[in-house]
């Protein structure tokens, strides 16, 4: 099979067709970040890179290599750029550059006309989604990750391989993905590209208030904030983390040396931790338990996913990333695909 990945990234596509055993014969792509390159071309040494899509030529039904050699495409893949049909960006939707380039995918597919093609892309505006949905002649599908990794992660995918419903559920939830530490959550919110700006209070902030940028808690005992209607010492009022390990049972009872843990709180007042702006949540009439909040000071110990987990969000083998600095490997894996997922939709291939 010769396969044709434009806008590759760090060749997700070409993880999930070794993972299924699909035969590659050529796997070229268009790509143009030198880190997301350098990151694929280490994995897969034998791959052609093509550089920018707008570039890639074409002779009839054949792709045009660095060589002029003419190769019939049989699967045509590819996320464009989807930073303009994003609710969380503009919305500028078609008038956003970086969306037109969905216009050089149908260029090729129209040239090319390879047996199967697959398109992603984010949850945009009906309006846009029927517009891409005209031009390829197929309705999307719509899949969570969450059903195979440990990453809440909505997209669409166009394509004309036969796909046998929605992937099955694995059940993977964020603690069997940790190297460490704990999380206040089974599946982690959408990774993104931006995740390595992530750094001190603003982290926190957008984790608490912005539902992103996923955060792990301290592992061993997890202080997790401090009680605020106990007076005292320090000491007797942490809180602690239901995942970690407790504290040193006393013999002394009474003024509130007891451990205590996080309480989820229950209802329509979610109490909880308390805002980073210094307020808590509404103190309402209701049971105990709603009233329950605590700070986040600067005792608390967090920190970001590492490389690997998010890796592993993505259901991307370990390490794969590890050529590059840090800060480049958060950025690819943020715009790559979910492996499994991809996975799931090339299963008609081998029939």
């Amino acid at each position: 099979m010769n396969v044709l990945s434009l806008f590759d990234g760090m060749s997700c596509g070409q993880i999930a067709l070794k993972k299924l055993g699909v035969p590659v014969k050529n796997y070229f792509a268009s790509e143009i970040d030198k880190f997301a390159i350098k990151v694929a071309k280490a994995n897969f040494p034998d791959m052609v890179h093509l550089g920018d899509v707008q570039n890639v030529k074409t002779s009839g039904q054949y792709l045009l290599d660095e060589f002029d050699c003419g190769h019939k495409i049989d699967l045509l893949i590819g996320g464009s750029p989807c930073q303009g049909f994003s609710f969380a960006g503009k919305q500028l939707n078609f008038d956003d550059p970086r969306s037109q380039l969905f216009f050089e995918y149908i260029r090729l597919l129209k040239a090319l006309k390879p047996k199967y093609f697959m398109l992603e892309n984010v949850r945009m505006s009906k309006q846009s989604q029927q517009i891409i949905t005209e031009y390829l002649g197929v309705e999307p599908v719509e899949i969570n990750s969450n059903l195979v990794s440990a990453q809440n992660r909505r997209r669409l995918y166009w394509t004309n391989i036969p796909v046998d419903g929605l992937p099955e559920d694995k059940g993977t939830v964020l603690a069997n993905i940790l190297e460490d530490g704990y999380t206040d959550r089974e599946k982690s919110y959408c990774l993104d590209a931006s995740y390595y700006k992530g750094g001190g209070a603003s982290n926190v902030r957008l984790y608490f208030e912005k539902s992103r940028r996923q955060i792990v808690f301290g592992s061993g005992m997890n202080v997790i904030g401090t009680a605020t209607d106990i007076k005292g010492r320090e000491s007797i009022r942490r809180v602690y983390g239901v995942d970690g390990k407790a504290p040193t049972l006393l013999a002394t009872t009474g003024g509130n040396t007891q451990p205590k843990i996080l309480q989820r709180a229950r209802g329509f007042n979610k109490g909880g931790l308390k805002a980073l702006d210094g307020k808590t949540p509404t103190i309402s009439t209701s049971a105990w338990e709603h009233n329950n909040h605590l700070t986040l000071d600067e005792g608390t110990t967090w920190r970001k996913l590492s490389p690997v987990e998010c890796e592993r969000l993505q259901t991307v083998p370990d390490g794969y990333t590890d050529h590059v600095s840090n800060t480049q490997r958060y950025k690819m894996l943020g715009n790559g695909w979910t492996v499994d997922v991809v996975k799931h939709l090339f299963k008609g291939l081998q029939e």
